[in-house]
């Protein structure tokens, strides 16, 4: 089912590009647009551009580009639909649907999935509150201290013992149970016999960004192992890609000021329990890249929680080479170290809420953390200490943090500046680029300039008429003008929607680069200019029928009469 044209266009429309992108990146006037540090590369001076007038964003460093609905994919990592579902969830529009053939091969699939798994975690549910069993469920939740509100919050179920709990309600459904294995709710052994792959677990559901169940977590409730069992990678479950709690984090806080991660869903939910309700666990791995960018583009301040003992550390220092690449300038993590044998939900339960925050306070920021790690492994050996953190640094995007990391390590090393440092081991710090880098310069081509007043003021070819002449003037980009040409009139549109028109088309880039290309055309000159530019294609196609007959030896009754007039208008331009 493909999403209609019209809505596509009406959403656009309807959502104001720069408060979208200013709630999640704060933006400053600059004249007719808004500014920024771009939030998908590193920068110290803001080279990010958002138009109200185009509803259009443009990153002069890194070339990123686009609409409300590119900025959404491209910020939170959505696909083409989600991001669609997730602009129209904030205006309170549901998404219609149509046949057509705009429909993704694993696009039907997926919902099903999304349908099944809903349905999952309404049975866990269920069983939590109905099953014969589930007294000894609710002893061990009352044991751990987690109130009604908090399971309820986190969707918290029970899967019951047995091999068939979930799978007994689709015993006349093939289908069902074919897309709940893919799911990876049900196991098939080597004789195909299949069976539920939670059995006798507390059950918490994993939720995607938009608040749909894409796998879950289930904790042994007695002293069975594996302690922690979870989804497997299915199409719509990528656990490098998820963060348990972040969706019950976004529902609570819309603009957190800080994240904790820690490692397991109990810690989650136990934090919770006692008012620390900003934590997100990774699911099983070591964190991902993918995770720390939705941390920090969750919340400035990353805390990253780990156990105090030798695993902990290793953890925590995996965790610090997958960031460096990743920080942006005002972004800050940190790394917050608990007592050997505690973890985040005995330490809670031991101390309290203020007590604990008060340790996240103390956390390490990360050139602490790195420089205290990397004298811990070498010691006195400044030789490797130098190599090791160079290595790192080199790695390092952010410019104001590299100076910061160069500064620290010329300390260490005994030398009077960072300076100093990069002369005598040759280091050159990454400069930003120049602005304009990857523009379009001067006014080019009236043709290209033609174009160019039309993707950035779609409104100058509503109601025009046909512009017959361009039909039959051979010259490169004439087509893609037509083309424009033909859109424009017969609708009102603004250049995002325009652009969102030509998401597949070949000539995507060509019209990306001339929607924020600097024309150097005033406002209150556009119609003008438009008008002029196409006086000139129309003078052109003039000039090259002229020169195509000409050159004919022998011209038809009805080619002659055009060459007479051909020459009439020439003579009349002349004089």
């Amino acid at each position: 089912m493909a999403i209609p044209r019209d809505f596509i266009n009406e959403l656009i429309a309807r959502i104001d590009i720069v408060d979208l992108i200013d709630r999640k990146v704060p933006l400053k006037k600059a004249g007719k647009n808004h500014s920024a540090c771009c939030p998908f590369h590193s920068e110290k001076s803001p080279s990010f551009t958002v138009s109200r007038d185009k509803q259009f964003y443009h990153c002069f460093g890194c070339g990123a580009h686009g609409n409300a609905i590119d900025f959404v994919m491209e910020y939170d990592r959505l696909e083409f639909v989600d991001a669609i579902e997730e602009l129209a969830g904030q205006l309170g529009l549901s998404v219609p649907r149509e046949q057509g053939t705009g429909k993704r091969p694993d696009q039907g699939l997926s919902r099903d999935l999304y349908e099944l798994m809903e349905e999952a975690n309404l049975f866990y549910q269920s069983q939590l509150r109905q099953h014969t069993d589930k007294q000894k469920v609710i002893d061990y939740l009352s044991f751990r201290g987690l109130s009604d509100e908090v399971v309820e919050k986190f969707g918290i179920g029970f899967a019951p013992d047995g091999w068939d709990g979930l799978l007994g309600r689709y015993r006349q459904n093939q289908a069902a149970q074919d897309k709940l294995l893919t799911a990876g709710m049900l196991i098939a052994n080597d004789n195909g016999k299949r069976y539920d792959r939670f059995r006798d677990r507390l059950m918490f559901p994993i939720r995607d960004r938009r608040g749909r169940v894409v796998g879950f977590g289930g904790r042994v409730l007695g002293d069975g192992t594996p302690k922690y069992l979870n989804s497997p990678e299915t199409p719509i479950f990528h656990k490098g890609n998820e963060l348990y709690g972040l969706y019950e984090l976004k529902q609570k806080h819309r603009d957190p000021q800080h994240v904790l991660i820690v490692e397991g869903y109990m810690d989650v939910v136990a934090l919770a329990q006692f008012g620390v309700d900003y934590a997100v666990a990774s699911l099983g791995t070591a964190t991902t890249a993918e995770q720390f960018q939705l941390l920090v583009r969750s919340a400035k301040q990353v805390i990253c929680c780990y156990d105090g003992d030798r695993a902990g550390r290793e953890a925590a220092w995996r965790a610090l080479e997958t960031a460096l690449p990743l920080l942006k300038p005002g972004d800050q993590v940190k790394f917050m170290f608990l007592p050997q044998g505690e973890d985040p939900d005995t330490m809670v339960r031991k101390i309290g809420k203020e007590a604990f925050e008060a340790l996240m306070q103390q956390a390490m920021l990360l050139p602490e953390f790195l420089f205290e790690t990397l004298s811990n492994n070498h010691g006195a050996d400044k030789g490797a200490l130098a190599k090791q953190a160079i290595a790192l640094i080199e790695k390092v995007q952010d410019t104001v943090l590299q100076n910061l990391l160069l500064e620290n390590l010329a300390h260490k090393l005994g030398m009077n500046s960072s300076e100093d440092l990069k002369k005598k081991l040759g280091f050159a710090v990454k400069k930003a680029q120049p602005l304009n880098a990857k523009g379009i310069q001067g006014r080019g081509t009236p043709l290209r300039l033609a174009i160019a007043l039309l993707v950035q003021h779609p409104h100058l070819g509503f109601g025009l008429e046909e512009q017959a002449a361009l039909k039959r003037l051979k010259m490169p980009g004439v087509k893609l003008l037509g083309h424009l040409l033909e859109i424009t009139r017969e609708q009102s549109l603004n250049s995002a929607q325009l652009l969102e028109l030509h998401r597949e088309h070949e000539q995507k880039s060509t019209l990306i680069k001339l929607a924020q290309w600097d024309h150097q055309v005033a406002d209150e000159n556009v119609l003008l200019e438009f008008k002029q530019t196409l006086i000139w294609l129309y003078n052109q196609s003039i000039e090259q029928l002229y020169q195509e007959l000409s050159l004919k030896q022998t011209l038809t009754k009805v080619e002659k009469l055009q060459l007479t007039k051909l020459i009439s208008i020439i003579k009349g331009k002349a004089t």
